[in-house]
């Protein structure tokens, strides 16, 4: 089944046109992103774009949302008062199924759990013409991959690794709930046009290489904010040699970098597994498209001069890699790695290995490190430590099942869980440690930060491909080098594992599993949501207040925050996701894994009211109480992570006014935007150093507040001295239009209550910003041929309609 085919015929109908319009606008020969790019521009450029400095505005073809974050967009959606979403959507629940007894037994858990939340979730998508995926069916991102990415096409998700889908040449970005409202709401969706990253891919993998190897590398290279403001795009004859799985591997991971997103070129290992997946149709309309899902000749023949910056990786040499712990760029290779572990005392001993998740659970991952273990217990080995399988989809899953791959991955020692996140994201309830106990893993998983996984800040979690993953669960030790070591049995032999093989699609095509999709209501009007006031996992969004026109004062330091700030320490996951439905109640989490600068402590500060230290969500109800607003400090990078909004929403909540730091990730420097927060930079990053923990802040200038012109911090010291420095911003005047009016989705409410009449009338009418365009173009012909038709529509009604699709227009 191919899903929204018209969609895909109009993007490829139009994009050839689009495409040479861009080329004509920049003069120049141009790279794939910006063909896509400019291919889904909401109007049609004129001049070229500034990459890195010019904000455009674009008409993605799809909204994909995962249970978790879901949530809190589609309560933002409600609020909004838009009858239906003006583009493709789906919502996947893959978050809220914890990883504890194995997969029937999590999933029923799951469901028991969670009915008010699906129930909630199902009701919203089926009112509003939102596809829906129940729990079980899989992992958005391996979901996605198999029904709905498109070689050129455009998307944006409610999750950070929504670049997966550049393993099938598509620009997948990631965002937070307030941009897929927008989308949703059919207004153009508003991004700084990114600087482009060529990773030049020579050679062909071979032996213990695989995708995963490149990301790591990379991250190695560029550190977790070399792709910041970026998009990477691969080119190369190298590209041809990895699977479109593992193009999605490698893209998916490019979150770990700060990529805004990551892509391929279109090729045949994409229309095969196109075909694979039952969508021959879209692999014929890509073929015949194929010069604009490639970059321009020159680019590739002097890329030097059109990339802003140009990697090189021989995939023939390269080795395999292990990143970690801590932080998914600490990259080794494998030859280095045991000395690594010795000369840092990271724990030798493995306790657990993880294989599968969003990043490596494609069929090919599996059989590869199926292969492994196959030889283990050939000679007599089975897995040393706790070892575990999660299929990203329940495909995927009937797939592998029915080739006999988990009857050897269990007899190995294998558990396998549900088809969902699990312990990638925190949802795992783990039995062998308690926080505090140093210990290892191993995980072929994208993310590492410190509890990511299991809460603990002291397991040490390490990211390596499902193969290497697999040796290193035989061995029981992470100072084992299958490339070169050998394991004993318990006969004494000592096993050399040889390489593994793996084909990157089944020969006897998918099993299709169980059927997980529900399709929304044709007519939403009559399907009802409810939420309880009594909730305390749901609960219906009240507007922040606008801005009342004076520069906020006599503001504590909420947080000082030293070292990495990611969103895990900002809003922790975990047990947490319970409440991603609820602002107020989730907002008792906010900062608890940050490290205050002050005394080196996580989670908590002193109340400069009444002088005792709390949890930082404490002080800041405290302070809220008390009519005073507050602001939080940082360091580099600020963010980074996921693309949860909640670490936006609730400083906002909790009476945040600005956060200051060195540097920002960039989806949540878009996500404070969005919530009427004031996210800002030292002009100078020693200032940082300045800002004492009983200081009162005041930002100064918002009166005149404008693009491209800093604001004043001031500094009253507790001595009563005072100090002033000057302050960054990235705020566009659309974006500071969301500062005053208290949020974004404070526009986007006031707009769909002007139009709230027309559309409950013809709901059915609203189009997608592509639909528009594609029938603009044919109206001219047609008012020539019947002129009458023109007289029973008034010209007055276009602007309207335009008015009131895209209220920035306005202004």
């Amino acid at each position: 089944m191919v899903f929204d085919i018209d969609v895909l015929e109009r993007m490829y109908a139009r994009t050839p046109g689009r495409v040479k319009v861009a080329r004509r606008a920049a003069g120049r020969p141009l790279t794939l992103t910006e063909k896509i790019l400019y291919a889904h521009s909401w109007r049609p450029p004129t001049e070229p774009a500034v990459r890195g400095a010019s904000y455009r505005e674009f008409a993605p073809d799809r909204v994909a949302m995962q249970d978790a974050t879901a949530q809190m967009a589609l309560l933002q959606f409600m609020s909004a008062g838009i009858p239906r979403v003006a583009v493709p959507t789906t919502v996947h629940c893959d978050h809220l199924i914890q990883a504890q007894a194995g997969a029937q037994r999590d999933l029923a858990d799951a469901q028991k759990e969670n009915r008010e939340v699906y129930d909630f979730l199902r009701g919203v998508a089926s009112r509003h013409g939102i596809g829906f995926w129940k729990p079980g069916s899989g992992i958005i991102h391996q979901v996605v991959l198999e029904n709905y990415a498109f070689p050129g096409g455009m998307m944006i998700g409610t999750d950070s690794h929504t670049p997966n889908a550049g393993g099938l040449g598509m620009l997948a970005i990631g965002v937070g709930g307030a941009d897929a409202v927008d989308v949703m709401a059919g207004m153009p969706w508003e991004l700084k046009f990114p600087k482009v990253i060529g990773v030049h891919l020579t050679g062909a993998l071979s032996g213990w290489a695989s995708a995963k190897d490149v990301i790591l590398k990379l991250a190695g290279l560029l550190t977790v904010k070399g792709g910041t403001g970026a998009i990477v795009e691969y080119f190369g004859e190298g590209t041809a040699s990895i699977s479109a799985t593992g193009k999605g591997t490698i893209c998916n991971m490019g979150a770990e970098i700060g990529a805004t997103t990551s892509v391929f070129p279109y090729d045949a290992r994409m229309a095969a597994y196109l075909k694979a997946t039952g969508r021959a149709r879209v692999a014929a309309m890509a073929d015949s498209a194929a010069s604009c899902l490639a970059p321009d000749p020159e680019v590739t023949a002097d890329p030097a001069a059109y990339y802003d910056q140009v990697i090189p990786i021989n995939l023939s040499e390269l080795e395999p890699m292990i990143n970690g712990p801590f932080s998914p760029d600490r990259a080794w290779k494998l030859s280095e790695f045991a000395q690594a572990v010795r000369s840092n005392n990271y724990p030798e001993e493995l306790r657990v290995a993880l294989i599968g998740s969003c990043t490596n659970s494609s069929y090919e991952d599996i059989e590869r490190a199926t292969a492994v273990a196959r030889q283990g217990l050939a000679a007599g080995l089975k897995a040393r430590c706790e070892f575990t399988i999660t299929p990203g989809s329940e495909q995927v899953r009937a797939t592998i099942e029915r080739d006999g791959h988990l009857a050897v991955l269990r007899e190995a020692g294998g558990s396998v869980l549900a088809n969902a996140c699990g312990p990638c994201i925190g949802q795992w309830k783990r039995h062998d440690v308690q926080k505090g106990d140093r210990n290892s893993i191993i995980t072929s998983f994208n993310r590492n930060f410190a509890g990511r996984n299991d809460a603990n800040p002291e397991t040490h979690a390490f990211v390596a491909s499902p193969e290497i993953v697999t040796a290193m669960a035989l061995a029981g030790r992470l100072t084992f080098n299958p490339l070169v070591d050998t394991l004993v049995n318990a006969r004494g032999e000592h096993v050399r594992l040889a390489p593994p093989v793996g084909e990157e699609l089944p020969g006897r095509g998918y099993a299709r599993g169980e059927s997980g999709y529900v399709p929304p209501a044709k007519d939403g009007a009559g399907v009802r949501v409810t939420v309880s006031p009594k909730s305390d996992r749901l609960q219906v969004l009240a507007p922040f207040p606008a801005w009342d026109g004076s520069d906020p004062a006599n503001m504590p330091v909420l947080l000082k925050a030293k070292g990495k700030c990611t969103t895990d320490h900002i809003s922790p996951a975990g047990k947490w996701l319970r409440y991603r439905g609820h602002l107020d109640n989730i907002s008792n989490n906010m900062f608890s894994g940050a490290v205050n600068a002050f005394t080196g402590a996580a989670g908590t500060g002193r109340n400069v009211l009444s002088g005792a230290t709390e949890e930082f969500a404490r002080v800041a109800r405290a302070y809220k109480s008390a009519g005073l607003a507050w602001v939080a400090v940082g360091d580099e990078n600020y963010g980074e992570g996921s693309s949860r909004e909640h670490a936006a929403m609730e400083p906002r909540w909790l009476g945040g006014r600005a956060i200051i730091v060195k540097s920002f990730a960039r989806i949540h420097e878009t996500n404070l935007k969005k919530q009427g927060m004031l996210p800002l930079t030292f002009a100078d990053a020693r200032d940082y150093d300045r800002v004492r923990e009983d200081d009162r802040v005041a930002i100064l200038g918002l009166g005149t507040f404008a693009p491209g012109v800093p604001l004043t911090c001031r500094l009253t010291h507790a001595d009563g001295t005072t100090e002033e420095f000057p302050l960054n911003h990235t705020f566009n005047g659309n974006q500071i239009g969301w500062f005053r009016a208290g949020s974004a989705l404070n526009l986007i409410a006031a707009e769909g209550r002007k139009r709230a009449p027309a559309a409950t009338k013809a709901p059915a009418r609203r189009k997608s910003p592509a639909r528009e365009k594609a029938g603009a173009r044919k109206k001219p012909r047609a008012r020539q041929k019947a002129p009458a038709a023109k007289k029973r529509a008034p010209r007055k009604k276009a602007p309207t309609r335009r008015r009131a699709r895209n209220p920035r227009r306005r202004k």
